[in-house]
């Protein structure tokens, strides 16, 4: 079972549903939180364990070879994010722009960009018990996410069985790396906020979940400010509502104090209970 948590904008809570869903399903299966947005991960603020592995993490760049090369325009024309072009006597390559898909490394018929590996970041895996957390982070100064996303799942693929429950603590937005993130997921959590801007970047999420065919249901966070415009949305479009969490003084300091909610409130243990068993009957019914 693979389950992301996701959202519109930034700041709605998905690190706080992540943190908690997945340690409170640890307490009765084996679970795995990887941590996604690579650009700021922050799971493990609130989720500590032994560090069992760090890996650095690299991805293939071409590098031009100017006594092989032909100018023959073949690599500017297959590249689809405009990571290299020619000018007059020379190819240029953009490293920020390219997404290592190889196409103009593979195409070249002199083989003059060949693949150079770049640090882009690195890997860590956490253990505490049955749950584990594995978190990826980009150096400073790296632009592209995808790449480390798509390790990141090839790790978690490769080190934990098919029975694990897997949670994917996913970037905000609609993009690039979003898409990637959740990608494998059986089921996508859409955390959102009851405000005008919570439900305008909502309807951005659940377009993009139906262009990419995910199964997903809505999670409010700070509900009871704002209006009821979320609710009304979720109803006419049918989408369902799988849990409401309150707007609460006390959830707030708890999360400024690095602590898992549902540890010391019921009302949040309660809720992780409703989403355990949503889970567990979506499974069952898919």
């Amino acid at each position: 079972m693979k389950i992301a948590i996701a959202s519109g904008k930034g700041g709605t809570g998905k690190t706080t549903l992540s943190t908690n869903l997945a340690s409170y399903l640890a307490e009765t299966h084996n679970v795995v939180l990887t941590d996604l947005d690579v650009e700021e991960p922050n799971s493990n603020l609130f989720i500590q364990g032994d560090l069992i592995i760090e890996e650095e993490k690299f991805y293939d760049i071409p590098e031009w070879k100017q006594d092989a090369c032909t100018l023959c325009n073949i690599c500017h024309e297959v590249c689809n994010y405009n990571a290299i072009i020619r000018l007059d006597d020379k190819i240029m390559v953009f490293p920020q722009l390219c997404h290592s898909c190889y196409a103009c490394s593979e195409l070249c018929p002199e083989s003059a960009l060949p693949m150079k590996p770049h640090k882009m970041g690195k890997l860590q895996f956490y253990q505490n018990g049955a749950l584990s957390m594995v978190e990826s982070c980009l150096d400073i100064g790296q632009e592209q996410a995808v790449p480390l996303i798509k390790q990141t799942h090839k790790f978690v693929d490769e080190h934990f069985a098919k029975d694990t429950i897997q949670i994917f603590d996913s970037p905000p937005g609609t993009s690039c790396p979003v898409m990637e993130a959740v990608s494998p997921a059986d089921l996508v959590i859409l955390v959102t906020e009851p405000t005008p801007f919570g439900l305008h970047d909502l309807t951005l999420a659940v377009d993009t979940m139906r262009q990419l065919g995910k199964d997903f249901g809505v999670v409010i966070n700070r509900y009871g400010i704002g209006n009821d415009d979320v609710l009304d949305y979720c109803q006419k479009e049918k989408i369902p509502v799988l849990a409401k969490i309150p707007n609460s003084r006390r959830i707030a300091e708890l999360y400024a104090a690095g602590k898992l909610l549902y540890k010391y409130l019921p009302e949040i243990k309660e809720i992780m209970e409703d989403l355990a068993l949503t889970i567990i009957k979506w499974e069952t019914a898919s």
